[in-house]
C-alpha cells in the first residue's frame, strides 16, 4: 500500500506559519551588541482591551541598534485603536518618566461607535515631546491614555530599535525652531535744511 505524501491542509499552514516566523525571531534585536536578547512584540496579538476600546500593536520607534535617542528629543508612537461600544475620544496621552508632553493630531482623537483609528505609520502622528531619558531599543515606556468615557488606561509598550520591519518607519519631523526677528529700526529723516532766502534785488 502507497502512503500518500501529501500533508493535511491545516498542518502544512501552521509549518508555514511557524517557517515564517523563525527569521523575525531570530533576527530581531540578535548579536552581541544587541539591547536586548529577547524579542518584543509591539503589545500581544489581541491588544488591550479597554472599556470596548481595543488598543492594539503599541510601541515607541527608537533609534537604530546600536543607538540612543537623547534626552530632550522627540520619539513616535504608533498604535492603533478600536472602538467596538459607543462613541468616545481619546482626549490626552502621557508618558510620565520619559516625556515632557504626547501630541495627538488635531489635539484629541474622536471615536466612533465601531470604528478603527489607525496611527500605524510610517510616520507618526503621536510624539514624545521633550524626552526626560534616553531611549533605546529593547527599553519600555509606560503611557497613560485618557478617554472621555472611558477614563485612563496605562499601558508599559516597548520601544523598537528602528531595524529590519520597523526601519521603513519614519523618526518625527523636527519642530522647526522659531526664527529670530531682527527688530526694524526707522531711519531718521534727515530734515531738510533751510534753504537760503532769496535775497532782495535792489
Amino acid at each position: 500500500m502507497i502512503r500518500s505524501s501529501r500533508m493535511p491542509a491545516g498542518r502544512r499552514l501552521l509549518v508555514l506559519a511557524i517557517a515564517a516566523l523563525i527569521p523575525a525571531l531570530a533576527g530581531c534585536e540578535a548579536g552581541n551588541n544587541a539591547p536586548t536578547q529577547q524579542w518584543h512584540q509591539p503589545t500581544d496579538g489581541s491588544g488591550t482591551l479597554h472599556d470596548q476600546i481595543s488598543i492594539r500593536n503599541v510601541f515607541v520607534l527608537g533609534a537604530a541598534i546600536g543607538s540612543t535617542i537623547k534626552a530632550g528629543s522627540s520619539a513616535g508612537v504608533f498604535l492603533a485603536l478600536i472602538n467596538n461600544g459607543s462613541a468616545d475620544k481619546l482626549v490626552k496621552i502621557t508618558a510620565p518618566g520619559t516625556a515632557k508632553s504626547v501630541t495627538l493630531p488635531g489635539g484629541s482623537v474622536r471615536l466612533a461607535s465601531q470604528q478603527a483609528v489607525f496611527f500605524t505609520g510610517p510616520a507618526p502622528k503621536v510624539v514624545l515631546e521633550g524626552l526626560t531619558r534616553p531611549l533605546t531599543g529593547g527599553s519600555t515606556v509606560l503611557l497613560k491614555l485618557t478617554f472621555q468615557n472611558a477614563s485612563t488606561v496605562s499601558l508599559t509598550v516597548p520601544v523598537m530599535p528602528r531595524a529590519q520591519y520597523y526601519s521603513t518607519f519614519s523618526p518625527p519631523s523636527p519642530t522647526p525652531s522659531p526664527t529670530p526677528t531682527t527688530a526694524k529700526h526707522k531711519s531718521a529723516t534727515p530734515t531738510p535744511s533751510a534753504s537760503p532766502s532769496p535775497s532782495a534785488s535792489s
